[in-house]
């Protein structure tokens, strides 16, 4: 995750969150250099921007590997588009370079397709 506000920290609020244990010390190891209290605001902001619809993925078709069809059980957004997929609308999973599923809307690929066979009808 990349910080998204760079915001000096005598410029930020003290907030206390009482977090278990075993969670506290994961994310100490996952944050690595980062610390851990940068990668929980960076967690915060990407739930911030996602909920508010100011979310803009960071994904480009490049990063989608392959993709399957799937049918949207709660409302989902495309990483590409940012378009929202409503429930039981049809969609795509769509398989990250990193290994992780995306949700895609059909129409992100289909331009994708568009653009690509217009690119070898030249």
């Amino acid at each position: 995750m990349r910080t998204l506000m760079k915001t000096s920290t005598t410029d930020m609020e003290v907030t206390s969150i009482r977090l278990e244990r075993e969670l506290k010390e994961k994310l100490k190891e996952l944050s690595g250099n980062q610390g851990y209290q940068a990668l929980i605001r960076d967690v915060l902001w990407n739930y911030v921007q996602h909920k508010s619809g100011d979310y803009r993925p960071d994904f480009s078709s490049s990063d989608i590997r392959a993709s399957i069809p799937a049918t949207a059980q709660q409302e989902e957004r495309c990483v590409l588009t940012g378009k929202f997929i409503e429930p039981q609308e049809p969609m795509l999973l769509g398989l990250t370079v990193s290994g992780d599923m995306v949700p895609l809307s059909l129409e992100s690929v289909q331009h994708q397709n568009h653009m690509l066979s217009n690119r070898g009808a030249r």
